[in-house]
């Protein structure tokens, strides 16, 4: 497996105030059905609002085995995510940290945007997105470039 983080996704409780307040400090970026995406370098910092990140991640209601959002441990807002290059390499990274005593909060599938993605946690709560996403593709070195989304 590759060592890389791709996005850094930040769940805000009011998008307009955090694109102004990042914009304010020149992190500008380009919005998509309500989702800020902002080159950071070779990765991607991402907004989007904490309740939509949350539903998405699994991280809330309640859960097969009883237990109700994030395990207890609560939702910290960020997600961190690793993206690869192919669905079955999803399912290979899930695997590995299911082995490792990854908790599984939404397994791999198909995603509303045309990409494969799940989510689990690390033994201390924090979430991960394991995603193949076909419109951000990937360098030789790992490196993620946002596309121009007022081409699509």
């Amino acid at each position: 497996m590759e060592r890389r983080v791709s996005l850094i996704t930040l769940g805000v409780a009011d998008l307009k105030r955090a694109r102004s307040f990042y914009e304010q400090l020149d992190w500008v970026g380009q919005e998509i059905e309500e989702t800020i995406f902002i080159q950071a370098g070779g990765l991607a910092l991402v907004l989007w609002g904490r309740d939509k990140l949350a539903l998405d991640a699994g991280l809330t209601g309640d859960r097969s085995d009883g237990s109700t959002g994030a395990g207890g441990v609560g939702f910290s807002g960020v997600v961190l995510a690793h993206n690869v290059r192919s669905e079955a390499e999803v399912d290979a990274v899930f695997a590995t940290a299911a082995a490792a005593g990854a908790t599984v909060t939404k397994s791999p599938t198909q995603t509303f945007y045309g990409g494969y993605a799940g989510y689990f946690l690390d033994p201390d709560g924090h979430a991960w997105e394991i995603a193949y996403k076909p419109g951000f593709a990937l360098a030789a070195d790992g490196s993620i470039t946002i596309p121009d989304f007022t081409t699509t």
